[in-house]
């Protein structure tokens, strides 16, 4: 059995601070050029704001027990990462590529944990700050408090880390930063509209239901929901859950998305490029 030196513990202790120094400067970095930047800003920021508050307005009633604006806004922080971290990442990386800006990050004292880390920041704050924003939005509307911090956070982050592999994979795919809003199409209008928003799962056609519970961003809004309200909307019911019955009812959603990691690690493994495409 191979044993760890004092030494190399701490080698790799700093290599892992190096590379967390990296991604915060490197999440900064980002913040800042989107800032600037107001048609991403509105993209990243607005768009998905602005869709909850349109389907919020698309009629009245109740469903699964609450009334349809409560329902929507605890499930719209589940499609965050497609915006904040997707569609923003894709460009970011393209644009990055294109102007040799990863390679010389690659080339020099930044590892890809590092740049990849950086980019995954830069989107998961974006997308904390909107999660907050919907939460005091739920208690403008006397919606529910979220009943379940850690959940709500973990949903969050393995959103943001499946979104922003897929965001690694397409941007190998896109040639120009103008290319990349038409390559995100596919995935943003997939991820959108067949995540269950409007409509739980339970009350698909099963025709609609079984390909919707495998989309990336279905597993990210049920677990979001769970998290808020305390109770599962997967198999019907809506009762209210004790924090254990809200791990448990968490289980299925948690296993697609980690076989979502899986897939997207490999699809960007394969796809990323550092160098700029040509031809």
């Amino acid at each position: 059995m191979t044993t760890i030196t004092h030494e190399g513990r701490a080698e790799i202790r700093s290599a892992v601070l190096t590379d967390l120094k990296h991604a915060v400067r490197l999440a900064r970095l980002d913040l800042k050029i989107l800032s600037r930047n107001q048609t991403a800003m509105f993209t990243v920021l607005l768009l998905p704001l602005l869709m909850g508050w349109l389907f919020t307005r698309a009629g009245e009633g109740t469903i699964a027990g609450m009334p349809l604006e409560v329902f929507v806004l605890t499930g719209l922080p589940g499609v965050l990462p497609i915006y904040a971290v997707f569609v923003n990442l894709v460009n970011s990386f393209t644009a990055r590529r294109e102007e040799l800006v990863l390679r010389r990050l690659r080339g020099g004292q930044t590892s890809a944990a590092g740049i990849f880390g950086g980019a995954v920041l830069g989107g998961a704050a974006v997308q904390l700050a909107q999660t907050a924003l919907i939460v005091a939005w739920l208690q403008a509307v006397d919606g529910p408090r979220p009943a379940n911090i850690p959940l709500l956070l973990l949903a969050s982050v393995l959103g943001a880390g499946v979104f922003a592999l897929l965001a690694a994979a397409c941007s190998g795919l896109t040639r120009t930063t103008e290319h990349a809003q038409i390559t995100v199409l596919p995935v943003l209008l997939v991820a959108t509209i067949g995540a269950p928003l409007f409509t739980p799962l339970s009350a698909m056609p099963p025709q609609l239901a079984i390909p919707a519970g495998l989309i990336p961003s279905t597993p990210v809004v049920e677990l979001v929901r769970t998290a808020v309200t305390g109770a599962d909307f997967s198999g019907g019911a809506a009762e209210r859950l004790t924090v254990a019955g809200q791990w448990l009812a968490a289980l299925p959603s948690l296993g697609v998305l980690v076989v979502w990691l899986l897939v997207a690690g490999l699809a960007a493994r394969w796809l990323f490029r550092w160098d700029p495409r040509r031809g």
